[in-house]
Formats: C-alpha cells, sequence, structure tokens
C-alpha cells in the first residue's frame, strides 16, 4: 500500500494553490540569512518592507519556501517562545508571500473540515483546513494568514472543488500580523484539532512533525521554477 507520500508524488493534475505571472523566489529566514540578524522586525510594517521590498526586490517575485526550515523570526514573537515550553522554531509548511488579497485556490477536490479566526499576534489569523481523498486516503491541507472575508458563508462539510477561489490572502493585523502570504501545510492526521494545528514545532519534536506533514511541494510542485 502505498504511503502518502506516495500517492501525492504519483498524482497528476493538482491545480495551483496561488496563481500569479510573477515568478518565485526562494526566501531563506534561518541564521543563514545574516539580514535577518541584522534587523528588528517585531514592527510589522517593517517587516513587510523587508519581505517585499528588499527580499522580493520591489514586489517583483512571489516569495516561496520554508518547509523544515529553523527559522530566528520566531524569536522576536512570543507566540513561538513561551516559557514554560520548549521554543518552537521548526516550520511545517511552505509559506507563499505575495500581496494581500491574492486569491487562493483549491489544489483538489475537497470539503471544509473546519475554519477558525486565531486571533494572537503570531498565530494564523482566519485559517481554513479542508479535508481531501486521493486513492481512499483522506488527508488535509491547512491554509493560514487568510483575509476575514475569506471565513465568510463557510461551513463544515462545504464542497470545494478543484481550481475554486476559496479564499485570499490576507492582510495585517487580521492575519495574525504577518507581512501578507500564505502559509500553507499538509497534514496526515488531524487528531482532535478544528480550525488549527501547529505550523511550527520545537526541535525536539522535529521528526514526529515533519512525518505528520510531509512536504507540500508534493501538491505545489513549483520547486523547478524558483
Amino acid at each position: 500500500m502505498l504511503t502518502l507520500q506516495g500517492i501525492l508524488e504519483k498524482h497528476d493534475g493538482f491545480a495551483p494553490v496561488i496563481n500569479s505571472a510573477k515568478p518565485f523566489k526562494r526566501l531563506d529566514f534561518t541564521a543563514a540569512n545574516e539580514a535577518l540578524l541584522q534587523r528588528d522586525l517585531v514592527e510589522t510594517s517593517v517587516f513587510s518592507g523587508f519581505v517585499f521590498e528588499e527580499m522580493l526586490e520591489g514586489n517583483t517575485f512571489i516569495g516561496i519556501g520554508g518547509y523544515a526550515e529553523n527559522r530566528v523570526i520566531y524569536r522576536q514573537r512570543n507566540h513561538f517562545n513561551n516559557g514554560a515550553e520548549q521554543p518552537r522554531s521548526i516550520h511545517l509548511g511552505t509559506d507563499i508571500w505575495a500581496n494581500a488579497g491574492e486569491p487562493v485556490y483549491a489544489p483538489l477536490d475537497a470539503t471544509v473540515h473546519s475554519f477558525a479566526f486565531n486571533d494572537h499576534y503570531g498565530d494564523y489569523g482566519p485559517t481554513i483546513i479542508l479535508a481531501h481523498t486521493l486513492e481512499n486516503n483522506t488527508f488535509y491541507t491547512l491554509y493560514g494568514h487568510l483575509s476575514l472575508a475569506s471565513l465568510d458563508g463557510l461551513y463544515v462539510g462545504k464542497s470545494i472543488v478543484a481550481s475554486q477561489n476559496f479564499a485570499a490572502i490576507g492582510s495585517y493585523p487580521e492575519n495574525g500580523d504577518w507581512p501578507p502570504h500564505l502559509h500553507f501545510q499538509i497534514i496526515k492526521n488531524m487528531g482532535d484539532f478544528k480550525g488549527d494545528f501547529p505550523g511550527v514545532s520545537s526541535i525536539q519534536e522535529k521528526a514526529n512533525f515533519l512525518n505528520l506533514c510531509p512536504d507540500p511541494n508534493l501538491i505545489l510542485r513549483i520547486r523547478e521554477n524558483i
């Protein structure tokens, strides 16, 4: 029996999640990016300017990347550094950095599993989780940092067809107070989570979470364009 990774690898015909004419550019939010270490990016407007004007060269690219990165940017956000827990810094999804309002499309047929407004500084903001079935295998995709309007008219079990524009990238502060981007994540098993799921893990839990959340590029398939 094929694993979920094997099923996704052999599937043909995923629709683009972001369908833009701009070329993709890989962004690095690890300690290897020395410019990050020299900036105070707590203020979201400053962080957004850094991403779109510098990293994306005057907004001429769509930013992409982040899966399994050990990200230094989380050091400046208390949401990931609760003193009672192990700090979280391993990114479990892929981020697509694009303007607020950029349409988000379903990569394949789905139903709405759950949705929520995770309204905390550094959190997902408006979030939608879709359930999909391929070869009798059910799995989930999570879309974080959406516009609040993306939640309008949703209900659990609502059908979404492949290529349907079902959401849009949100602006700050409603998107969790981040520069505009989509957090896209594949999840094998939601457990008891609804409208939310960890998007960042501790280093200690890295192996477990990366097994639970395989590489989003199995669906996105845009690495060759970077």
